[in-house]
């Protein structure tokens, strides 16, 4: 295990375990944790052995956002102090979203500010049921960071994201599962298990398929469908050539499981 201050990373059966690791600040993000969480996803990104990642949070929260107290001792230079922050931080999102391997966030307890746009991040989203999420910017006279903009109206829906953000209305598990927030919700004493169970099984598929299909998810938000269509038939046609695809299509035409190059041995 690597471990700093602000963030822990495990890796075991194919599956990185990274953990918000504040808990006495309520996984607040601040300078550390930013760098710490850049780190981290590079590493992950760039490990062969890592076919997925788990994102999580130390203790009773999943994150709080933004170390607000931070914001309010620099004082004048606060601008400055929160601009590099908010680089920072927007590194470690970009390289976790643009990964080629899934993203599986556990929201293990509250999700405010950034710490809701973590938890979205996700491509299987699991939510334990004491979890709550909320925008929480305006609430202090702030915008959102962290991809929130971009992730919530897309998940949720223009009008939803307009309530959230506008009036910072607190979205419950269940809310927030039923509206697509999130996958969905566990008991709290099974998040663990559930999200192990999920991202190993994940591991052991073609995630060079899965790489493929999160992008094709993305650019889909903004591309027109003939440039969408191109994107697809380039990927599924490099996915047939490829050892994952030959594996997958012989394991079906021999009516057995597959055995993807790479995974973890079950």
């Amino acid at each position: 295990m690597t471990e700093t201050s602000a963030v822990t990373l495990e890796v075991a059966r194919g599956v990185a375990w990274l953990t918000l690791n504040r808990p006495e600040r309520r996984n607040a993000v601040g300078p550390e944790m930013a760098r710490a969480l850049h780190d981290a996803a590079v590493r992950c990104a760039d490990d062969p052995d890592v076919r997925c990642v788990v994102l999580t949070g130390a203790g009773p929260f999943f994150c709080v956002g933004g170390d607000v107290d931070l914001f309010a001792r620099v004082g004048d230079r606060a601008e400055e102090t929160v601009g590099a922050l908010a680089r920072t931080f927007h590194a470690g999102v970009l390289r976790l979203a643009t990964m080629a391997k899934p993203l599986v966030t556990a929201v293990n307890g509250p999700a405010a500010g950034a710490g809701l746009s973590l938890a979205i991040l996700g491509d299987i989203v699991l939510a334990a049921r004491s979890a709550q999420f909320a925008v929480a910017y305006s609430a202090i006279g702030l915008t959102p960071d962290g991809g929130a903009s971009w992730l919530l109206p897309r998940l949720v829906g223009l009008r939803r994201a307009q309530e959230m953000m506008l009036t910072n209305r607190r979205v419950g598990a269940e809310e927030a599962a039923a509206i697509g927030l999130v996958t969905r919700t566990v008991p709290d004493d099974a998040l663990a298990a559930e999200t192990r169970g999920a991202a190993e099984a994940l591991a052991q598929g073609a995630v060079g398929a899965l790489a493929a299909c999160r992008r094709l998810l993305h650019d889909g938000a903004i591309a027109g469908l003939a440039g969408q269509l191109d994107a697809e038939a380039a990927a599924i046609a490099a996915a047939s050539g490829s050892a994952e695809g030959r594996e997958g299509v012989a394991a079906f035409i021999g009516k057995r499981r597959p055995a993807f190059p790479g995974a973890p041995d079950t």
